[in-house]
């Protein structure tokens, strides 16, 4: 590689991701920075409760086992490994990879990075944790580690800080750090960006899709990159995966960060051969003066049933069990009560799964007694005295804790970022100088309408894609078609009107469309349809992964020009 291009590589999308990918991608291709993001907002309460039973941990421990038989391999190929995997312990991490390091032999050099933990400032807290940007980590690289582990950074400042340190970039180096950034949130949540989770999939073989190759940026000095795969990896790298990772969590056309905030909507992307997108065009803007804190809290304890109701008579049945769990649960009854009935029966059904539907009971409290021995004594004694077929899917458990996401936001300069150099020294780090308070982007003029002409009645998904998922309490839902016929009549077509009227939880709850045009793309943010965020549970799809693909089954009147 030329030393105007960075060959940044990603291996780890989330805690719990293919453990092989390490390897896969050391020894797949030519690579010169490979970055592993673990952490989450649901990861951050499980590395804390970790923490509670072992001061000691905190961190990803998968990353170690994944480092024993790939630091050798790293090392000899010259590959500089960057990681949030330190979590609520960092400084925990790096020490246990330099002693991993120093049993097998390997001279390695493990810088951290610190600052993030805000815990000690929100009692009641579990972990409070600020998203640091990329410059910590530029700072250990240009002082010569082989490794960096950080604790909470912006996803895409795992590529920032090694495009910054490469090329020299400065913070007032908006456009260029913009285009990282948008090639880091590209890469950050692994195979997505190579066909995984991908709304076209039944479009390619189906054994391109079993084992989706991990994505690489090619950075070039002036921040454009080309997003592609090493070759013969399973998968597709095309302008619609890369699209679909570009809207996947974010909001209007400014994404703001601690470093940059980058105009979503100067993203150019074009196709630049086989498995290959070259992004290109992306404007930045001086970064907000305010760092995002994740909080993470004890919310109090939940417990569920799942009540079977089979053949006849369903509605009949599920009114016959609330009714008598509503009474057995009056005498001590929990803060929250929540019913659902999800009809999976069918008439004249040839299995008895099939001829049943299932009843799911929810419950909270602040009290484990109540969301536990209380709500499980009155569901096992309705066991011979309820509804004909009575039985349940299991029996309730003790009641488990469970968590409440929320941010909040600190002057960047009020949080302590330090780069921890791999020879002990620590570098502070300045906050941005040129900072702006962040405003949405008014909606650009949208196409003319397409002409008026037959219709059909079918279903949005045959004309477009989507990808959604969550933001603490709120969720997204990113929509892109892939021609300009189409784009004229998406825009006009899916207000938030219409989107209200196919997402009925949306109703009555705030709703915002972006409009990215470039993109071909519209974005819709739904506050609060999570509740209090992921580990609160407070839906059936907790982290709205799958409400792109429910509204992509929904039924509208479709141009048949356009099918």
């Amino acid at each position: 590689m030329t030393a105007t291009t960075l060959r940044v590589g990603n291996f780890s999308g989330f805690y719990g991701d293919r453990f092989d990918a390490l390897r896969e991608m050391l020894t797949g291709g030519e690579v010169d920075v490979l970055t592993g993001d673990y952490l989450a907002e649901l990861t951050m309460l499980i590395l804390a409760r970790d923490r509670l039973k072992d001061p000691s941990g905190g961190y990803a421990r998968t990353f170690l086992r994944q480092l024993e038989d790939t630091l050798g391999l790293a090392h000899e190929r010259g590959v500089r490994i960057v990681t949030n995997a330190g979590g609520l312990n960092p400084a925990g991490l790096a020490d246990a990879v330099r002693a991993l390091a120093a049993r097998l032999g390997i001279p390695v050099r493990v810088a951290h990075v610190e600052g993030d933990d805000l815990t000690a400032r929100y009692p009641g807290s579990l972990a409070a944790h600020a998203y640091l940007g990329g410059f910590g980590i530029a700072a250990c690289l240009r002082e010569g580690a082989d490794i960096v582990v950080t604790g909470r950074v912006t996803d895409a400042a795992l590529v920032t800080g090694p495009a910054a340190a490469h090329f020299g970039w400065t913070p007032a180096d908006h456009d260029r750090l913009a285009g990282a950034v948008v090639a880091g949130h590209v890469l950050e949540c692994g195979a997505q960006a190579t066909g995984g989770n991908y709304a076209f999939f039944g479009e390619h073989p189906r054994g391109d899709l079993r084992r989706p190759g991990f994505p690489l940026a090619e950075v070039h000095a002036d921040g454009s990159s080309v997003i592609t795969k090493h070759p013969g990896t399973g998968g597709f790298v095309d302008v619609g995966t890369v699209t679909a990772q570009l809207l996947y969590e974010t909001g209007g056309a400014r994404y703001a960060g601690p470093d940059v905030t980058a105009r979503l909507d100067t993203v150019r992307l074009t196709q630049d051969g086989p498995d290959r997108v070259r992004v290109e065009g992306v404007r930045g803007e001086a970064p907000p003066p305010t760092l995002k804190v994740g909080l993470n809290r004890l919310g109090g304890f939940r417990n569920e049933v799942v009540f079977v109701l089979t053949g006849l008579g369903i509605e009949a049945k599920a009114d016959l069990v609330q009714e008598q769990m509503g009474e057995a649960l009056a005498k001590s009854p929990p803060a929250e009560i929540r019913w659902d009935l999800v009809r999976t029966d069918r008439p004249d059904a040839p299995t008895q799964e099939t001829a049943s539907a299932l009843l799911r009971l929810v419950v909270r409290d602040p009290s484990q007694e109540k969301a536990g021995r209380v709500l499980g004594a009155a569901a096992v004694e309705l066991a011979l005295a309820s509804c004909p077929g009575f039985h349940v899917m299991a029996p309730p458990g003790k009641g488990s804790p469970y968590g409440v996401f929320e941010d909040v936001y600190v002057p960047q300069g009020d949080v302590d970022h330090v780069a921890v150099l791999h020879d002990g020294r620590r570098a502070p780090v300045d906050a941005p100088h040129d900072t702006a308070v962040i405003d949405d982007v008014p909606e650009p003029e949208l196409p003319d309408p397409p002409t008026e002409g037959p219709t059909t009645r079918a279903p949005l998904g045959l004309l477009a894609g989507a990808r959604s998922g969550d933001k603490g309490g709120n969720a997204n839902v990113g929509v892109w078609v892939r021609s300009d016929d189409a784009w004229r009549w998406l825009a006009h077509e899916l207000t938030v009107e219409r989107f209200r009227t196919l997402i009925p939880e949306a109703r009555e709850l705030p709703v915002t469309r972006h409009v990215l045009p470039r993109l071909r793309a519209l974005n819709f943010v739904v506050e609060g349809i999570l509740g209090e965020g992921v580990a609160a549970q407070a839906r059936f799809d907790p982290q709205a992964k799958a409400l792109g693909e429910w509204l992509r089954s929904r039924h509208l009147d479709i141009p048949e020009a356009l099918l």
